[in-house]
């Protein structure tokens, strides 16, 4: 079911504004909901993170656990025929290579595939790995990766247990990402740069509470090198705020952007730019299910504002980065809204000065998923991608959480 809400105003306005709610209404059930894949639990259970596409069309991403050894995989959806086949590329051990997988995977320059883990490697505090096809031929059917870690996490000064967001790419080759914990304890920001065949750590920057604490999302870089993320926590509400760490003569610095305005829920989730260089994101990520929002930070003489689009009004709500299309539409997912409160998919269209969402589908928590957590993966033709946590028709089950997961599509 898709449902579009507004509020309408009187007279003519209202008639005019209800009208084009209606029609968007009626345009949004035409989209389509197709699984793309079930997860078994030994291919993988638990997507955490949402979708990344190479060029040729296929999919890669990572399970929290499940695999050949229940910590985790990497795997790769591609087309076949008129379905889809997935292929495990790798099955974390939690040994040394690291275990327990919550962030996605992105490409590097040398078109590997470089994510973290959450846990596991060799100090058990999680590890920065890539992943590449194996250089000699394979003679199975089933080849895994080849894995090699960059960086094992101590738990000390460098940092530990890296978050849900992905890692990101400068134009140099260097590496980038934030702890949810370490350094002084409130976690921090970190660099891994290519030197002498292996990579080096630096420690950008190390919140100490005042600024934030638990940066748990992934990182943007925008083009002058500045690098833009959220805290789990901090500010004045304890909902996370946004925060900037830009370079500064032979260092960095840290300044935060805003709080996070939600009170009823904490932020997991990143931040992702417009071409206005407008900040947006999410909040509702907390262990006492609330619901928080979908939020916009507009810079204006050196300073930011925040604009709250929308709040949700019930459940658990957005755990990840919204995704934006050319048009200025943001779309995301929320853990436990929704008609059978087992998440949904959502746009929100600008209009007026304000904004529209649209219900684009409830999960219900049977074969189509359970808790979607990741974020949407848009492609050129307007279709959408992503993961659920549980759901499906596997046979996985924790607690009053069963299945293993899927992997979805709406097509417009």
């Amino acid at each position: 079911m898709v449902r579009t809400r507004k509020n309408c105003g009187s007279a003519l306005a209202q008639i005019a504004a209800c009208f084009l709610v209606c029609c968007a209404a009626v345009m949004a059930h035409a989209q389509t909901f197709t699984v793309l894949h079930t997860f078994t639990g030994g291919d993988g259970w638990s997507p955490v993170a949402g979708l990344t596409a190479d060029r040729a069309g296929n999919f890669y991403g990572t399970t929290d656990v499940g695999g050949a050894s229940n910590r985790g995989t990497v795997f790769r959806l591609s087309r076949a025929g008129s379905g889809w086949v997935l292929t495990t590329l790798y099955s974390f051990q939690c040994q040394d290579d690291g275990g327990y997988v919550f962030g996605g995977v992105i490409f590097g320059p040398d078109g590997a595939l470089y994510g973290t883990t959450y846990e596991c490697g060799k100090d058990d505090h999680g590890v920065v790995y890539r992943l590449q096809p194996s250089p000699t031929s394979c003679k199975s059917a089933l080849c895994p990766w080849q894995e090699t870690v960059l960086h094992s996490f101590t738990g000390g000064f460098d940092g530990e247990d890296p978050g849900d967001g992905n890692l990101v790419f400068d134009k140099a080759g260097n590496l980038y990402g934030a702890t949810a914990t370490g350094g002084y304890g409130e976690g921090l920001v970190y660099q891994l740069s290519p030197s002498n065949g292996g990579w080096t750590e630096t420690v950008l920057y190390d919140f100490n509470g005042d600024d934030g604490f638990n940066p748990n999302s992934g990182l943007l870089l925008d083009n002058a090198g500045n690098l833009y993320g959220t805290t789990f926590n901090g500010g004045g509400d304890s909902s996370g705020e946004v925060y900037e760490v830009s370079p500064y003569g032979s260092g960095w610095t840290e300044q935060v952007l805003s709080a996070i305005n939600f009170p009823d829920g904490a932020t997991c989730g990143g931040v992702v730019m417009d071409g206005q260089g407008n900040l947006f994101g999410t909040s509702g990520c907390d262990s006492l299910g609330k619901p928080g929002g979908v939020f916009e930070l507009t810079p204006s003489n050196g300073s930011w504002t925040f604009n709250a689009l929308y709040k949700f009004s019930s459940s658990e709500g957005p755990e990840d980065t919204p995704t934006l299309d050319a048009a200025g539409n943001v779309y995301g997912t929320s853990l436990g809204t929704g008609l059978y409160g087992y998440g949904e998919v959502f746009r929100l269209t600008p209009s007026d000065g304000g904004w529209i969402y649209t219900d684009l589908h409830d999960f219900t928590g049977g074969a189509d998923g359970a808790y979607p957590a990741g974020a949407v993966l848009l492609d050129a033709n307007g279709n959408l991608y992503g993961t659920t946590l549980y759901g499906g028709t596997g046979t996985c089950s924790i607690n009053q959480y069963t299945g293993c997961g899927v992997i979805w599509k709406i097509t417009p």
